[in-house]
């Protein structure tokens, strides 16, 4: 939906909407909201809604606490797990401080500032998002155990698949706020399931890709489950991954999309930690088709960076090392700087690694530099990084170094 001010305000009486919940994330990207009474709409609008940022992780301390929530009201998207009686909506929002200037953790209003800066220069960046999740089982309290909800395999279809209804439901429910998933399939694990999305402007994939958690995890709760995001759920089953698709129709020059691959090689030890930010994130690398170390090939799913067998406008680069703990708007931040880097210092893109990395020997594997092996390995490659420094504010960085 796509509002002015004065329409939202006109729609909220007209459509029976009684709670509107401004949305925001923390510097993690844990998703947050303050609801609202239709009432305080022409406030919000104006004045903003006050925050306790104090309360908000890696928004800073007690001594400086009051910022602002403002609605963007191109937003608006209405929750369809809630009454259609007494309505709710939803909008996103920036956050600023007192006297009106945005706030530097504000992960979201990074992200748009980025995308804007390199439109500028002449370059559009996409991004289209693969997220995995395992659906596990509750216990008596309802609280989420580790047991799957099916024990299906790759591609695999009900009634092996139990998770099928549960995706329906979420491409549905997508569908019904104005989004549009491409595919969904059981993955490779028990209980585990994976849904991925058209490509979209950098800003526009990174809301959805939040939103797709939100409604992932409350389909699952509403079908007595749990939905677990975690790099590694399982010691013995594959793990999560959050593969990014990236493309830029400027990158049709090959020599342009060489550079943009080459930046992000050049650049990824420094950015992991934002890609990656848990302890358990690191369990994931090296096996099962979680990348090691930092490489590229085509179609080659052992590697860093794979390039899928397409062409045209859906000729892509895909990273396959983040997961989905890592808050989408700073790792399309640093994937945008990262490839804009490598343009811009026309860095060579090295011989592609045309094996399996899973099966290569230990001289082969020799030649390649690994990904950050511990949460420890990657702080210190990010405290050390001018690129880190200079993609993202001071405030951000000291976050995620603890």
């Amino acid at each position: 939906m796509m509002f002015s001010k004065d329409e939202i305000i006109q729609f909220a009486q007209e459509e029976d909407v009684k709670f509107i919940r401004l949305a925001f994330c923390d510097v993690f990207g844990k998703r947050k909201n303050i609801s609202i009474m239709p009432e305080e709409l022409p406030r919000a609008f104006e004045y903003g809604i006050a925050l306790d940022a104090s309360a908000i992780a890696g928004f800073g301390d007690e001594t400086h606490s009051d910022l602002f929530l403002r609605p963007d009201p191109q937003t608006l998207t209405a929750l369809p797990w809630r009454p259609e009686h007494g309505r709710v909506v939803r909008m996103l929002s920036s956050i600023s401080y007192p006297d009106g200037r945005p706030f530097e953790c504000d992960t979201r209003a990074l992200l748009q500032r980025t995308a804007a800066e390199a439109s500028a220069k002449g370059y559009d960046f996409y991004f289209g998002a693969e997220q995995e999740f395992y659906l596990f089982k509750l216990d008596g309290d309802g609280m989420p155990t580790k047991e799957p909800y099916d024990t299906a395999g790759y591609m695999d279809i009900a009634p092996e698949d139990r998770g099928e209804n549960v995706r329906r439901e979420v491409c549905l429910t997508l569908e019904r706020m104005g989004v549009r998933p491409e595919s969904s399939h059981h993955e490779e694990g028990p209980g585990q399931n994976e849904v991925d999305f058209r490509y979209a402007d950098a800003l526009t994939a990174a809301d959805q890709t939040l939103l797709f958690q939100t409604v992932v995890k409350t389909v699952a709760h509403r079908n007595g489950l749990c939905a677990d995001f975690s790099a590694k759920p399982l010691v013995n089953a594959p793990g999560n991954g959050f593969h990014i698709n990236m493309s830029a129709p400027q990158a049709k020059d090959d020599d342009v999309f060489r550079r943009m691959i080459a930046g992000i090689l050049d650049k990824i030890g420094d950015m992991t930690l934002f890609l990656n930010p848990t302890e358990n994130s690191y369990r994931r690398f090296g096996r099962q088709k979680a990348p090691g170390y930092v490489s590229w090939s085509h179609e080659n799913r052992s590697q860093l960076v794979r390039i899928p067998a397409a062409e045209g406008e859906y000729r892509r680069l895909e990273l396959r090392s983040p997961d989905p703990t890592a808050n989408p708007y700073l790792a399309f931040t640093l994937m945008i700087r990262a490839a804009l880097a490598g343009i811009d210092q026309g860095l060579a893109l090295p011989e592609p690694a045309d094996f399996n990395l899973y099966t290569a020997d230990a001289q082969t594997l020799a030649r390649f530099r690994k990904l950050p092996g511990s949460l420890t390995d990657a702080r210190r490659a990010a405290a050390q990084s001018d690129f880190v420094r200079e993609s993202l504010p001071a405030a951000v960085l000291n976050a995620f170094l603890g």
